[in-house]
C-alpha cells in the first residue's frame, strides 16, 4: 500500500448523481476499505444533492472518505463547462493546500484530467487519468459538437492536443477496453505498454444477483404486471437517447415475436413515450410493451423477469473506448444479451463466452437470424451469463486493479 499518501478523486460526475452512486463510490469504498486514504472533490447537481447527499455523506463518513464538492453550473454549454472546470480546479488546489502528505490526483475522464495535466506540469503532483472514453470524438460523433462549427472544430483540435499530453503526462492510465489501450498504443506516443490499465465498467455482482433478491417482492412485482406472465419477455435497461438506438431495438423485437410470444419491458427513467412512439413507428401493439422506473434496489428484481436483454448502441470510433454498465449487470443476474457489434470489447466477451448474440447488422435479415438463435440457444447463453460476469465485470476485481494501480505509487 501507499504509505503516507491520499488519493485524490477528481469527477465532474456527482457523487449524489445515479452514475456516481454506481460507477465511482462502490470502487472508492473498496479502496478505503484496503487501507488507502482517499478523498473526493466533484461537481454536485442541486436537484440530487438535495435528495441524496445526507445518504452519501452518511456512506463516505462510514468509509473514512472526506468529500468536497462545487455546485455544478448549467446553461450555455460552453460557459457552464468552463464554469464547472474552474470550480472543480479551484477545489482542488485548496484540497492540495491543505495537504501535509503526498497527494495523487485521480482523475475520471477528461476536464478533471486537464486538471491533472495542470498540477502535473505546475508542481509535479502525479496524477491518473481515468480517461472512460474518446471524449472529444464523442462529442463530435453524438452531435454535441459539430466539426463543421467554427467552435466545435476548435474545441475538437483543442481536446486532441490535451488528449495526447494528458495520455503522455500521466503517470498512469485507465482504458475501459483493450480496444482503446490498443488504438492508444497504435498513436505511438512514447507510452509504455504497462503505464495503461484495463478496468471495464464493473458491476455489484452481489446486489445484481438471483440469490439476492427478496421472493416475497419478486411475486408482488410478478402479480403486478400480468401482461409478462408466461411470455418471452425482452427487456432493455437503462437511459434512451443519443447512443442507444430504439427504432433498432423494437425493429429487432417485432421480427422476435414473429418467433415466439414476446413483449418488451423497458426499464428506464426517461420519458416513456420515446419507447411508445418507436413501437408505433414500427405498428407493435402497444399491449406489447411495459415502460417502468426503478430505483436501483428495485432494478434486480425488474430484470428477474426478463428472459434476455436488447441493447443496441451506435457504433463509431469513441465506441470503441466503451464498456456497458448495464452488460456486467444484466449478465449476473442470468440474462443472456442481444447487441450489436463495434462497441468495445463486447464482441470479444460475447462470442468467446457464448453469453449472448451479436447481430452483425441492422437489417430485417440478420435480425432474423439473430432471433432464430437467440430462441434455440436461449438455454445455453443463460448457463454462461453468470459465469462470464465473474469473469469480466466483477466489482472485486475492478478494485483489486485499482489497487495495484495506486500501489505502484509507493
Amino acid at each position: 500500500m501507499a504509505a503516507n499518501t491520499t488519493f485524490l478523486f477528481v469527477s465532474i460526475d456527482g457523487m449524489t448523481d445515479p452514475l456516481g452512486q454506481s460507477q465511482v463510490l462502490p470502487y472508492l469504498i473498496g479502496l478505503s476499505q484496503k487501507g488507502y486514504k482517499i478523498g473526493i472533490v466533484s461537481c454536485e447537481k442541486r436537484t440530487n444533492w438535495s435528495i441524496n447527499h445526507s445518504v452519501v455523506e452518511s456512506i463516505l463518513k462510514k468509509a473514512g472518505i472526506s468529500w468536497t464538492f462545487s455546485f455544478y453550473h448549467a446553461g450555455l454549454p460552453f460557459i457552464s463547462q468552463y464554469r464547472n472546470f474552474c470550480a472543480l480546479k479551484q477545489q482542488v488546489s485548496k484540497m492540495l493546500a491543505f495537504q501535509n502528505e503526498r497527494t495523487i490526483l485521480h482523475c475520471r475522464s477528461y476536464l478533471p484530467g486537464l486538471i491533472g495535466l495542470h498540477f502535473k506540469q505546475k508542481f509535479k503532483i502525479r496524477f491518473i487519468f481515468d480517461m472512460r472514453g474518446f471524449w472529444a470524438d464523442e462529442r463530435i460523433e453524438g452531435g454535441i459538437w459539430k466539426k463543421s462549427n467554427p467552435i466545435g472544430a476548435l474545441l475538437y483540435a483543442y481536446f486532441k492536443n490535451k488528449e495526447k499530453a494528458m495520455l503522455r503526462e500521466a503517470d498512469s492510465i485507465v482504458s475501459l477496453t483493450k480496444k482503446a489501450k490498443d488504438i492508444i498504443l497504435d498513436w505511438q506516443l512514447g507510452i509504455a505498454v504497462s503505464k495503461i490499465h484495463v478496468i471495464p465498467c464493473c458491476a455489484d455482482l452481489k446486489h445484481f444477483s438471483n440469490s439476492s433478491l427478496d421472493s416475497g417482492k419478486l411475486n408482488h412485482l410478478k402479480n403486478s404486471l400480468p401482461q409478462l406472465s408466461g411470455k418471452f419477455v425482452l427487456c432493455y435497461v437503462g437511459s434512451l437517447g443519443t447512443w442507444y438506438m430504439a427504432d433498432e431495438m423494437l425493429q429487432f423485437f417485432q421480427v422476435l415475436t414473429n418467433k415466439v410470444n414476446a413483449v418488451f419491458l423497458c426499464i428506464t427513467k426517461d420519458d416513456p413515450h420515446l419507447v411508445l412512439d418507436a413501437a408505433s413507428k414500427q405498428e407493435i401493439p402497444l399491449e406489447k410493451i411495459t415502460v417502468v422506473s426503478a430505483s436501483r434496489d428495485e432494478m434486480p428484481s425488474y430484470i428477474a423477469l426478463s428472459s434476455a436483454s436488447i441493447f443496441f448502441i451506435k457504433p463509431s470510433f469513441s465506441k470503441s473506448a466503451s464498456s456497458p454498465t448495464k452488460m456486467g449487470e444484466l449478465l449476473s443476474m442470468g440474462i443472456p444479451v442481444v447487441t450489436n457489434s463495434g462497441v468495445g470489447d463486447v464482441d470479444d466477451i460475447v462470442t468467446k463466452s457464448q453469453c449472448g448474440i451479436l447481430v452483425r447488422g441492422f437489417n430485417e435479415n440478420d435480425y432474423r437470424i439473430v432471433a432464430d438463435e437467440l430462441v434455440e440457444n436461449i438455454n445455453l447463453y443463460q448457463k454462461n451469463t453468470v459465469s462470464t460476469a465473474h469473469q469480466f465485470f466483477s466489482l472485486n476485481e475492478g478494485i483489486d486493479r485499482y489497487s495495484k494501480i495506486y500501489n505502484s505509487f509507493n
